[in-house]
């Protein structure tokens, strides 16, 4: 695949929690895009090792470190999530190493085009401009609650917490260019998914022969 085939189109995938963005990822992967996932990026960066850790244990301390070396993440999201200044330090520290290692993949990535996803796309501000669409993933909040009350074992009323923290639905869905309603399962879901990729190869090798007839 020719680099500048995959670099030019960059999509952005995005969606409130328990949408399925991860399920919709990996169906767009099994078709040939090249999936950047930020929170793997996250969890990689802040792994027993990972390049954000000497930042953010001088940033909170020793004690945001698990026994083996990882980031805390129970202890971190209990801290931000009632501190907004210790969001805003903890953001400062990541959001510019996952936003560099993206890019840095993308740059190298081989698929037929690009896909971001990023869980907090509309909140983090200028996502918007490095995509050439959005992605929404979007499903009734009702069916967000129950699934992440069973994949994770949570009670409701902290899944809605978590979700008031979010960028409302009907803001994420104003800002979104192509939109798929994950409500009905996988085997609704895969047609969907199928339909779109076919139209982000067509809108990509037009962005090719606009930017190969500009040179």
């Amino acid at each position: 695949m020719d680099k500048q085939h995959t670099t030019a189109f960059r999509v952005g995938l995005t969606g409130g929690i328990g949408c399925g963005k991860s399920t919709v990822a990996d169906l767009f992967a099994a078709r040939g895009a090249s999936v950047i996932d930020t929170d793997h990026i996250a969890h990689s960066l802040t792994a027993a090792g990972g390049a954000a850790m000497p930042a953010l244990l001088a940033e909170f301390g020793p004690a945001f470190a698990d026994a083996g070396g990882a980031l805390d993440r129970p202890k971190m999201r209990a801290l931000v999530f009632d501190d907004p200044g210790a969001k805003a330090r903890l953001e400062a520290i990541l959001h510019p190493r996952i936003r560099d290692a993206a890019l840095a993949a993308a740059a190298a990535a081989t698929g037929s085009y690009v896909m971001f996803a990023v869980p907090l796309l509309i909140e983090s501000g200028n996502w918007r401009e490095r995509v050439t669409r959005v992605l929404v993933i979007d499903c009734p909040e009702n069916i967000q609650i129950s699934r992440v009350m069973a994949r994770n074992g949570l009670p409701e009323a902290q899944v809605k917490a978590i979700m008031a923290t979010q960028v409302p639905r009907q803001i994420r869905l104003a800002a979104a260019d192509d939109i798929i309603c994950n409500d009905a399962g996988i085997d609704a879901l895969a047609p969907k998914v199928e339909r779109l990729h076919n139209f982000y190869l067509t809108f990509s090798a037009k962005m090719i022969g606009l930017r190969s007839h500009r040179l």
